[in-house]
Order: C-alpha cells, then sequence, then structure tokens
C-alpha cells in the first residue's frame, strides 16, 4: 500500500477547518486533473462522491464513500469501486505556540492518501492502444503527490481568503 501524507498549518481553529473539508463538492477547484464531484447524500457516513477525472487521454470516475466522521478532528473516505484506495483528513490543534496572524494557535491539517496501485482493475480505464496499464500506473503516481500537496495548499488559501507561502510537511511510503 503507497502513503502520502501532506500536513500544514492554516490560522483558523478546528471548526472552521473541519466544515471546510467537509463540503467535499467543492474539492473540484483544487486539483487539475478532478473535472467534477458529484454528491449522493448529505455530506456525513454512508455520502457517496463520483469523482470524473481526467488526464492525457484517460478519463475515470471513481465512486467513493464517507465511512466515517469524527467532528471536528477527522473525515475518513474510501474508494469502493475499481482500486484500494482510502483517505482522510485530519483537523487538530497545532503544536506551534502562536500563529502569523496572532491567534492564540494554528491548526494542522493532515491530508493522507492510500492506496495499492496494482489493485487497480484493467478494464476500468479504456486505454489506447500499445499503452500498458502498468505504463499508466507509473506515470500516475508522481501525480498524486504533487495533486495531494496543491490541494492542501489551495484549501489553506480558501480557508484564510489569500494565498500564501505554505510550508508543507510531506511523508510518503
Amino acid at each position: 500500500m503507497n502513503r502520502i501524507e501532506v500536513s500544514t498549518d492554516v490560522y483558523l481553529p478546528p471548526q472552521e477547518v473541519y466544515a471546510f473539508l467537509l463540503e467535499f463538492r467543492t474539492y473540484a477547484k483544487y486539483s487539475e486533473y478532478l473535472r467534477s464531484v458529484r454528491q449522493f447524500g448529505e455530506g456525513g457516513p454512508g455520502t457517496e462522491y463520483d469523482l470524473e477525472f481526467a488526464w492525457w487521454k484517460l478519463r475515470y470516475t471513481a465512486r467513493s464513500r464517507v465511512v466515517e466522521v469524527e467532528p471536528p478532528n477527522r473525515i475518513e473516505w474510501r474508494v469502493i469501486k475499481d482500486i484500494d484506495a482510502a483517505g482522510r483528513w485530519l483537523i487538530e490543534p497545532s503544536e506551534t505556540d502562536e500563529t502569523e496572524s496572532g491567534d492564540d494557535r494554528a491548526t494542522t491539517v493532515t491530508l493522507v492518501i492510500q492506496y495499492a496501485p496494482d489493485s487497480a482493475e484493467r478494464g476500468s480505464v479504456d486505454l489506447p492502444r500499445f499503452i500498458s496499464f502498468g505504463w499508466v500506473i507509473e506515470k500516475v503516481k508522481p501525480k498524486i503527490q504533487r495533486e495531494a500537496e496543491n490541494i492542501v495548499r489551495r484549501v489553506v488559501a480558501d480557508l484564510e481568503g489569500e494565498a500564501r507561502d505554505v510550508t508543507l510537511h510531506i511523508e510518503t511510503s
């Protein structure tokens, strides 16, 4: 299982960050490859989303489900079609003593994505002639990490109302 973890501090209280992140339909504006998000449910556990991705000559719609929430600290989801993948947002008070804005504390936001690239069902993507499924998987792996980094940066800018230099802490395995 591959794992990507990207975290940074946001200068807002955890409750505001959690409410913002629970609104999954807005994620399409954070990713270069995510074209649309369709929601089926109210947003809490059991809610499913169709995530339409496009890259190069490929289009794919992933189906994910919110599996657990713990307001205001955690939102977990799982992809339920074609690939073994899951993720979570973790929202917790920062270890930082004081924020740049002078507030008492910052909130640490962490995006965790876990996926097993070899679990992808080979028939789930219509590949051009002479393109192997293994080639596609190897090309997509680094894009997943860059997208996770970009998503966290863009979320911070939206939450705080303006873009700023964001220090990201990144772990991969």
